[in-house]
């Protein structure tokens, strides 16, 4: 009976992520933000919906994959737990990608104007980026995982 429950997955993913960096994951959504409306104004084509977008997506891939990269920094919960994300990257990788699909859905659906299921399409996908790229990164961070 060694499985974990989606309960106890959720807290371990929680408890990595604890130790994000939230402030530089702050700063690269928002300067992504920043430049892709002045990139926008430049063109003449400022687009809200995808610079938001944009800036949630980096956000959340910014703080996932920092809050595995030093699994032996931060006290015995953290680690232990940084270091199950790093045996199971996919299954680490579902919890940012809900998050990230969770952020976006309001801004597809408030500032895009798609209706409901488009919004929630638009926010799957976008969900769904995230569980690959971060699937991918922590798998290539595999290597890092203490062996206890």
């Amino acid at each position: 009976m060694n499985e974990l429950t989606r309960r106890d997955e959720m807290s371990l993913a929680g408890a990595a992520l604890r130790g994000a960096p939230w402030k530089a994951a702050a700063v690269t959504g928002g300067g992504v933000a920043a430049t892709t409306l002045l990139m926008g104004l430049i063109t003449g084509s400022v687009d809200l919906a995808f610079a938001l977008g944009v800036s949630v997506t980096l956000f959340t891939l910014v703080a996932s994959v920092g809050a595995i990269s030093k699994p032996n920094i931060g006290d015995r919960v953290t680690q232990q737990a940084r270091n199950w994300s790093l045996r199971h990257p996919w299954r680490f990788a579902l919890y940012p990608a809900a998050g990230a699909a969770i952020l976006l859905y309001p801004v597809q659906l408030v500032l895009d104007g798609e209706g409901v299921f488009g919004a929630a399409w638009d926010a799957l996908c976008g969900g769904a980026l995230i569980y690959l790229m971060t699937g991918i990164v922590a798998m290539a961070m595999r290597g890092r995982a203490a062996k206890n």
